[in-house]
């Protein structure tokens, strides 16, 4: 495996969305700071915990479906976040032993401990990765050396759409991934849907707006585009807890987890995908991914990196 080079410190001042999240879903890989942040969070979002469990269950649904089912061996989770309960590699190696997965993140703290965890997986890989920048994901050597992108593959990119504002291009980001990929690849998507609760929405929004660049909740339609020309998977786009619930697990309304989910199965590459690929480019140079440093002292706010939250 390449060498990687030596990770920055644990910042232990501030919240880290991955730990917060880690939190949200039960995780232990968290500190009081991350714990704090969500009693704030979840004071004036009181949605987000629901958010974050419902849409955890959501992705062990789908990666066992495509895994077993489906018949898919090859998994690209951009947005990952840490390492916690239900796992993207584990279900799909439990469904297919011989599942391939790679973990693409650009937080180093998400990145390390990865690395740390899945030495002795040979059929997984952790690399650095940038949404804004999907031709560089795809050609990264370690996507490469595992996936290959000739056959079929499973794009995840389970909440992670929202840090994109619409300047970032998600759409054009997503199409470019999907010009990239074989025919008979999945591409599966969850995002915070702003018209069940459009309130906490707003203010969600409002978290979203601090980021650099800001990102932002959608409207149906809007998540819709991420699929289109897609042949949808039943039962189409519809909210989490409403994507083939499984009989043992909780049963989440729109109102408790008000984000949209789909899984689209591509056919055949559209003329329009490829268009958009030509046309990504990625953020110029000095362009952070985040916000502050590791080690900026924020005041207890979170350095809002983009891997999976809500």
């Amino acid at each position: 495996m390449t060498a990687h080079p030596p990770e920055p410190e644990i910042d232990f001042y501030n919240p880290s969305p991955a730990r917060v999240h880690d939190f949200l879903v039960g995780g232990k890989d968290n500190f009081e700071v991350d714990r704090a942040a969500v009693r704030e969070l979840t004071d004036t979002i009181p949605g987000l915990t629901t958010m974050a469990l419902a849409t955890r269950a959501w992705l062990g649904r789908v990666v066992t479906h495509l895994a077993g089912e489906a018949g898919i061996a090859q998994f690209l989770d951009i947005g990952s976040g840490l390492p916690t309960t239900g796992n993207t590699h584990t279900i799909a190696q439990t469904a297919a032993p011989a599942a391939r997965v790679v973990y693409v993140d650009n937080d180093h703290l998400v990145l390390a401990h990865c690395r740390a965890l899945l030495t002795e997986n040979p059929r997984v890989r952790v690399v650095h990765g940038d949404l804004r920048d999907p031709h560089r994901i795809l050609d990264h050597p370690e996507v490469t050396g595992l996936i290959d992108l000739t056959r079929p593959v499973a794009l995840i990119l389970s909440s992670v759409l929202a840090f994109l504002g619409d300047d970032d291009r998600p759409h054009d980001a997503v199409a470019a991934l999907r010009a990239r990929v074989a025919p008979g690849s999945y591409l599966a998507v969850s995002h915070p849907d702003n018209t069940v609760a459009p309130d906490q929405a707003a203010r969600l929004d409002q978290l979203y707006a601090t980021l650099s660049p800001p990102g932002r909740t959608r409207s149906p339609e809007e998540i819709a585009r991420f699929l289109t020309g897609l042949r949808l998977l039943d039962p189409g786009l519809v909210h989490v807890g409403h994507w083939r619930p499984a009989p043992n697990e909780p049963t989440w309304t729109p109102e408790q987890a008000w984000v949209l989910a789909g899984v689209g199965r591509l056919d055949h590459p559209t003329a329009a995908s490829a268009e958009a690929a030509a046309s990504v480019r990625p953020p110029p140079d000095g362009v952070p991914y985040a916000v502050g440093t590791p080690r900026e002292k924020t005041g207890g706010r979170v350095d809002r990196r983009r891997s999976r939250s809500t």
